[in-house]
């Protein structure tokens, strides 16, 4: 009878093109509807690994076999997003599916990174652990309000090398032409794959189907081509099933730009080919593209494509690689004469407090605000940036207040005055509710000024110590909210 019910609220095309794309498989397609959704959390390597988080998890996880540090949980009896865990950025929750993209494009340290269409940020900020604070990863989302929780969630991760960005894509070429190493396009669709895990996705793929988003994705992805340098790696990914989405897509690019082709990706035994058969070229290189079903895996449905542009003969005789990025005018502003901006004492005494190798040049002051710059940053115009770099903290009348941005890209040994509490300690909540703490326990009367708040060796933010009482500097948008 279930089954009954569900096959009534699909949409008739949708019935039909999924019987053309799965044959005898149907059936069982249709009998994962019945099944529960997965819950997937995804562990921040750039804070721990995921066999040290294995041991301090507070609930039960099971591994997702093709995600190295992706795990199930129980999302029925656990809240993982209101333990202090989640508030020290150690994971990400991502449904496990959607946690593929990102691993399967092969960034590496030192890459300069883009993420088209990167709000909420589950696989910007997998990219960004992947830098390993190295390089830059610019981030953007046409949306100011989804950029907004973006940026937010690239900072709780600890991010600190990026550029987040809320624009259009074709204001942004001209500024990154041939300019990144490796660029993830997950681009919007028509959301087929989510059908079970979000029933109203199914009202709004009749509102706007594929052939609406497939106009969008061809002139994403083209977009995106051209900001990708040659010997550059493209990602393209849908969570959906259609062919107008997925093959004939890749076909399009490929036929815009015959310097792109298709790549293998690290397989995994429930991954479903792509399918040649329905692209006018019937080339057999589309059978690398990966289909997922949520039928053959524990996760949702996507597809994913991985491409490498080819360099030209005479791009191919230049010695450096990352020659490409020269075409950018307006890297790092100069300071002084000497190369550096002057700072406030309080600021050079706060810098000396943490153990970071910093390079002065690199630091920025806008409008009261400090910034830690990525190494080759370009200068931009005319496009809306909500962040460059990373907030290390604001000057308030020659005084420096250090940011949560920076708290949280922080190592417990990376900073001078640490507060410790072990998670069952009742303060770590009341910290995270804004509260001011008593830590008569834990300093002495002369130890004052900025301390980092950690739980258990993590960072959570930061609180002034004055008279061993904690002026808590927890940012309010961020609080721990009773339930």
């Amino acid at each position: 009878m279930k089954k009954a019910e569900m096959r009534m609220r699909l949409p008739e095309a949708f019935e039909e093109k999924m019987k053309t794309l799965l044959k005898e498989e149907y059936d069982k397609y249709l009998q994962c509807f019945e099944e529960p959704r997965h819950y997937g959390l995804r562990v921040n390597t750039s804070k721990i690994s995921a066999e040290e988080f294995q041991k301090i998890a507070p609930w039960p996880l099971a591994p997702v076999p093709w995600i190295p540090n992706g795990f199930y949980y129980d999302g029925e009896q656990v809240q993982p997003a209101k333990h202090p865990y989640y508030f020290a950025g150690l994971y990400y929750l991502q449904e496990p599916s959607a946690m593929t993209p990102a691993s399967r494009l092969p960034v590496k340290p030192g890459d300069y990174v883009l993420d088209v269409c990167a709000a909420p940020g589950g696989k910007a900020t997998e990219l960004g652990a992947k830098l390993c604070g190295r390089g830059l990863l610019a981030a953007n989302d046409i949306s100011y309000s989804r950029a907004r929780g973006l940026l937010k969630n690239l900072e709780l991760c600890g991010i600190g090398n990026v550029l987040a960005i809320s624009e259009e894509l074709g204001k942004i070429v001209p500024c990154f032409r041939a300019y990144f190493d490796k660029i993830l396009v997950d681009a919007p669709c028509s959301g087929e794959g989510m059908f079970r895990k979000e029933k109203k996705m199914i009202r709004a793929w009749e509102e706007h189907g594929p052939e609406y988003f497939s106009k969008l994705q061809k002139r994403i992805v083209t977009q995106a081509a051209a900001m990708l340098k040659p010997w550059g790696m493209l990602l393209y990914s849908t969570c959906t099933f259609d062919p107008r989405e997925n093959e004939q897509i890749i076909e399009y690019l490929l036929l815009q730009h015959p310097d792109f082709e298709i790549c293998e990706m690290e397989g995994y035994e429930g991954f479903s080919p792509g399918r040649p058969e329905f692209t006018q070229s019937r080339q057999a290189d589309f059978q690398k593209t990966v289909r997922i079903f949520p039928h053959r895996m524990q996760g949702e449905g996507h597809f994913l494509a991985l491409l490498k542009k080819k360099a030209s003969e005479e791009e191919s005789r230049q010695e450096d690689p990352a020659a490409g990025q020269l075409l950018l005018d307006g890297r790092m502003k100069s300071r002084d004469g000497k190369g550096r901006e002057k700072f406030p004492e309080e600021l050079e005494q706060f810098l000396q407090s943490l153990n970071w190798k910093i390079e002065k040049t690199r630091l920025e002051t806008r409008e009261g605000r400090v910034y830690y710059m990525p190494e080759g940053t370009p200068g931009l115009q005319g496009i809306r940036i909500l962040r460059s770099g990373l907030l290390m903290g604001e000057l308030k009348k020659n005084r420096f207040e250090p940011s949560q941005a920076l708290a949280m890209s922080l190592k417990k040994e990376e900073y001078r005055q640490v507060l410790d509490f072990p998670v069952s300690d009742a303060r770590v909540i009341r910290y995270l509710k804004g509260e001011t703490l008593d830590v008569e326990d834990q300093v002495t009367p002369k130890e004052k000024g900025w301390y980092l708040v950690c739980v258990d060796g993590y960072p959570l933010g930061f609180g002034k110590l004055s008279s061993q009482t904690l002026k808590n500097k927890y940012l309010p948008g961020w609080r721990w909210v009773s339930s």
